[in-house]
């Protein structure tokens, strides 16, 4: 069987068994916790744990994961992978153990055709009921059932909440050792390709299991692993899923795997794996970055590169091996051919990125090497690893496995506080998580309903406060000057998503008053922040849900306006232009989108022009809920790291712009009123982001500017539009008498040093001179210098100034009779700078220096005289 016709198997076994088929989630997950898509069950997570209802009893998927906690076993192993495809069947509330174990046999005995006697069994330790089914029911002898520990066998979202046993099948590639030392931990014996997960109980903060109202099955089957199993081949890369990838790396590295040695071979596996994982990454939104998902894939590319040069290929080559991925993935995955063009142009811009200094990298890192093998060391220092990452690129990883290659390791705990800068920066692209509210709402999520959202077509509503938590925690009522969040049962507030952040306003009962300043939404519950401005809010009371409503004006005017930018990019820019990121927020929006190059000033003008365009010709909304296939089908745009269900908002402005999207908008173009772009610039590698307001912030941004123009008027007493033509005169004036300035700095420093001539002492048969020139600058300070040991002859002299507040300049000019005492200006300037944080160089006879610390001048113009007095004697 291929590896198509195994996925398509699965898939049309259980959907003649009832079960929807459902595509894969995106790579990019819903679930806040985790980077990426992990597991097969991850789109379903919700469900499991109570926070979103089911829209069907039973499910099957094909869902594409990436996991790289074990990246260093890439291409070492049999099947160790960061992308893979897991095959599950999912019921939800529906049949249990029985069914599922049956079902699994038969597909795996009778369908897959795998002969029984080469099929084991694993249970949890304290499952009898599993054991049974499998012993009585399916036949399989009690000594080919093992019993797990929990380690292995127990399934747990978390300390807490749902959980339950789990059962797996092992494939027995050698039963001709017989059954009398089965050690399913013998991977070279077994694999372990079907996972069911019997998800029973509910597990509580004491460690206490209950059994949970709905039991629900979870089950995960490898394709890679199948395909190794039908296809008998020695391992997941030699299947059909991979190896055309394999064969494409190694033709242009003229290679023939098959006659290859083992180190070409892991270097070809991993390059097969990555590219099919970047390629899937790219196609889901993910653009390269030093920061989260984005760090992962260019680790990824990175590693590819690196084991391409390993191989011989010169160049870049990636995305003609991409290519063969492309080829592979297209027909289950077709975003994957849909976004060729920008998977490619990702994969080269990353590709020529890291060449431009991977060559020189590689020559820093094999001296680092040389010099700890020369010091008998065992560690790479964390200093020597962090100029490898921020000055060539190297992630720390690729270093770790280089060293560990030559039997090295490195100092992470250095390499870490090298980066701690960088971090301090970087913060802004993080996210924060309240994982205690998380985890409060998940105990909850089994006792309170779901929030219904009213806020397309109201204002306001009556509703029910279904949970209050402070500080993270469940509490039954909350009292003036307490920050809560709240779950209502229903309620008008849009909760921040797709870009746009959360309405504000008030919930008011008899004698309570809440403020909430914002609404975040966890599953299918919206979570309202917010004070208690008066009285006791108490869990369970009747409150008036009332949005503000001038708040939702803006956002609805900024998040339409966001909608008109994109289609207006597509039109005159690039149409393969797609949304990379987004915020709506109430007093502006902010579009980051895919594109190679910035904007010309004209193109940025012609933007502007066409969404205001858009906005005077009235254009009226048509919003539509249908089937997302026949969304797609219309030509609506959806957005990448948005999460959507079979039924799917659209919102339509005829002619204009078509997308899938939740946020609250204008019902007619003409209510935005204008639009004006504030800055376009580049946040990342192939990433732009156009800054804007629209509606009312469009007066207060003009508002600004004017009360600028007018004061700016006034002082110069000129009108508005001669305003330019009076700085630029101003500028000229101002470099003019900057140069004249410049002229009179430099004859006074030349008087001063002429008064130092008195002050010459000799040392031996040479002249010195150091000394202090204050407020001269460091040009001035070299050309007094010169002049100076042009009328001493032979000697050398030492000057130092402050030319401006937190800065040094010192400088140095030595004659030859100086120079041949082994005394080079460069180098003994340079020296002295350090004492004043600074540094510096130039020729033997003159050179300059600068430092930051000037109360340290007089110490370091001390240490040179010291110094130059000990060496002329």
């Amino acid at each position: 069987m291929t590896g198509a016709q195994i996925r398509q198997t699965f898939l049309d076994f259980y959907a003649a068994r009832g079960h929807a088929i459902k595509a894969s989630a995106s790579l990019v997950p819903e679930d806040p916790t985790v980077l990426l898509t992990i597991a097969g069950m991850l789109p379903f997570k919700p469900i499991f744990l109570g926070q979103r209802a089911a829209d069907v009893d039973r499910a099957t998927t094909s869902q594409k994961c990436i996991r790289t906690n074990d990246i260093e076993n890439v291409g070492r192993t049999a099947r160790h992978h960061t992308f893979f495809e897991m095959l599950g069947n999912f019921s939800f509330g529906d049949y249990f153990k029985e069914q599922a174990i049956a079902w699994a046999w038969e597909l795996s005995t009778e369908v897959f055709k795998l002969p029984a006697e080469r099929l084991v069994v694993s249970v949890f330790r304290e499952d009898d009921d599993a054991f049974a089914i499998w012993r009585d029911q399916v036949g399989i002898p009690a000594h080919r059932i093992k019993r797990m520990d929990e380690a292995d066998n127990f399934w747990a979202s978390g300390p807490t909440g749902p959980c339950g046993p789990c059962s797996e099948i092992y494939y027995d590639f050698h039963p001709e050792l017989g059954d009398d030392h089965i050690d399913l931990e013998d991977d070279s014996r077994f694999i372990e390709f079907y996972n069911l997960v019997f998800m029973q109980y509910n597990r509580d903060a004491e460690g206490n299991l209950t059994p949970l109202q709905n039991q629900n099955i979870d089950t995960g089957l490898g394709l890679e692993r199948m395909a190794q199993i039908l296809q008998q081949v020695p391992n997941n890369y030699e299947t059909d899923l991979i190896f055309p990838i394999i064969e494409t790396a190694a033709k242009l590295a003229n290679l023939d795997y098959a006659q290859a040695d083992d180190k070409t071979k892991v270097s070809l596996k991993v390059i097969g794996d990555h590219v099919r994982a970047v390629v899937h990454m790219i196609a889901d939104g993910i653009t390269a970055s030093n920061v989260g998902r984005g760090y992962v894939l260019r680790r990824l590319i990175r590693r590819v590169v690196r084991h391409g040069r390993l191989i011989g290929i010169e160049g870049a080559f990636i995305s003609t091996v991409a290519e063969s991925a492309i080829q592979l993935a297209e027909e289950p995955f077709p975003n994957t051919r849909e976004r060729e063009a920008t998977i490619k142009a990702e994969l080269n811009r990353e590709e020529a990125r890291f060449l431009e200094t991977l060559e020189r990298g590689e020559k820093l890192l094999a001296e680092i090497l040389k010099r700890e093998a020369a010091s008998k060391a065992k560690q790479i220092s964390g200093l020597d690893a962090f100029v490898l990452y921020d000055t060539y690129g190297f992630p720390l990883e690729l270093t770790q496995e280089i060293a560990e290659e030559q039997g090295l390791t490195v100092d992470g705990a250095g390499f870490e506080a090298a980066m701690e800068e960088q971090r301090q920066r970087s913060k802004d692209a993080h996210e924060t998580i309240d994982l205690t509210v998380q985890g409060s709402l998940d105990a909850l999520a089994e006792h309170i309903h779901s929030t219904t959202f009213l806020g397309y077509t109201e204002a306001s509503s009556t509703s029910r406060v279904e949970a209050i938590l402070v500080q993270g925690s469940a509490v039954d009522q909350a009292e003036a000057g307490q920050d809560v969040q709240i779950v209502l049962d229903q309620t008008p507030f849009y909760a921040e998503s797709g870009g746009q952040i959360g309405d504000r306003g008030y919930l008011s009962g008899e004698s309570v008053v809440v403020r909430v300043v914002d609404v975040k939404k966890d599953s299918d519950f919206f979570v309202h922040v917010g004070r208690v401005e008066r009285g006791t809010l108490k869990s369970g009371d009747a409150v008036t849900a009332q949005i503000d409503r001038a708040c939702r004006r803006r956002a609805q005017a900024n998040h339409t306006a966001t909608h008109l930018l994109q289609a207006a990019l597509k039109k005159l820019v690039d149409s393969d232009i797609s949304q990379a990121g987004s915020l709506v927020a109430f007093d502006r929006l902010r579009f980051d989108f895919n594109c190679p190059r910035a904007l010309t000033a004209d193109e940025i003008q012609q933007v502007e022009e066409q969404v205001n365009t858009w906005i005077d010709e009235g254009h009226a909304a048509d919003v539509a809920v249908m089937p997302i296939d026949e969304a797609k089908a219309k030509g609506a745009t959806a957005m990448f790291g948005e999460k959507y269900g079979a039924e799917v908002r659209v919102i339509d402005f005829p002619g204009v712009s078509m997308e899938l999207c939740g946020g609250t908008h204008v019902s007619n173009t003409a209510e935005i009123g204008l639009f004006k772009v504030i800055s376009e610039t580049g946040v990342a590698s192939g990433i732009r982001r156009i800054e804007a307001v629209a509606g009312p912030a469009v007066l207060e941004y003009l508002n600004v500017r004017d009360a600028v123009v007018r004061d700016l008027s006034d002082r110069f007493k000129a009108k508005p539009e001669e305003l330019p033509d009076r700085i630029t005169t101003l500028q000229t004036d101002l470099k003019a008498a900057q140069k004249e300035l410049d002229v009179l700095k430099s004859e006074l420093a030349v008087l001063k040093s002429d008064q130092l001539i008195a002050t010459a002492e000799t040392v031996g048969n040479l002249k010195l001179i150091v000394a202090e020139l204050e407020g001269v600058s460091a040009e001035a300070l070299k050309t007094a210098a010169e002049r100076l040991l042009q009328k001493l002859g032979a000697g050398a002299v030492v000057l130092g100034s402050i030319p401006e507040a937190e800065k040094v300049s010192l400088v140095a000019a030595f004659s030859p009779e100086v120079i041949d005492k082994k005394l080079q200006a460069g180098k003994f300037i340079g020296g002295i700078a350090k004492i004043t944080g600074g540094g510096g160089g130039g020729r033997p006879n003159l050179a300059q220096a600068g430092g930051r610390d000037p109360g340290k001048l007089a110490e370091a113009l001390n240490t040179a005289k010291a110094q130059l007095v000990e060496s002329l004697q």
